[in-house]
C-alpha cells in the first residue's frame, strides 16, 4: 500500500468540533434490505445508539467478530438515512479508504463508555 497524500491542515478549533467517544458495539444485526451494511446497537454510557455500517463484505462473520468490542465513534454527526434506516453517528475503521481490510479503532485497554477522545 502506498500511503495518501496527507489533507489539507486544519486548526485546532475545528478538530474540537468533532465529538468522538468510547462505545461498546452491543449487537450486530444484519440489515436483509442492503447487501453492505449491518445495524450496530452502541452502548456509549449515557445513552445507545443505532450505527449503520458497511461492513458485511469486509468480514464473513462481523456479529462474531465485532460484538462486544469496544470502538471509537462520532457522536455528533447529522443522522443519516441509508437503506431505508437511521443512522446516528459514525464508528471509526481504519483502512477502508486505502482499500486495506478494515479493522475497528480500539482503545489500547478498557475505558468507561462514553469516554471522549482528545
Amino acid at each position: 500500500m502506498t500511503p495518501a497524500p496527507i489533507k489539507p491542515l486544519i486548526s485546532f478549533a475545528y478538530l474540537d468540533n468533532i465529538d468522538i467517544r468510547v462505545g461498546t458495539i452491543l449487537t450486530v444485526e444484519d440489515l436483509p434490505n442492503s447487501d453492505k451494511l449491518v445495524r450496530l446497537k452502541v452502548d456509549f454510557g449515557d445513552h445507545r445508539r443505532s450505527i449503520l455500517v458497511g461492513m458485511k463484505k469486509e468480514r464473513q462473520n462481523p456479529k462474531a467478530q465485532i460484538e462486544g468490542q469496544h470502538s471509537l465513534c462520532v457522536v455528533n454527526l447529522e443522522p443519516r438515512r441509508l437503506a431505508g434506516e437511521q443512522s446516528e453517528g459514525m464508528i471509526f475503521e481504519i483502512g477502508y479508504a486505502d482499500k486495506v481490510v478494515p479493522v475497528l479503532a480500539l482503545p489500547e485497554k478498557p475505558v468507561p463508555n462514553g469516554t471522549r477522545a482528545g
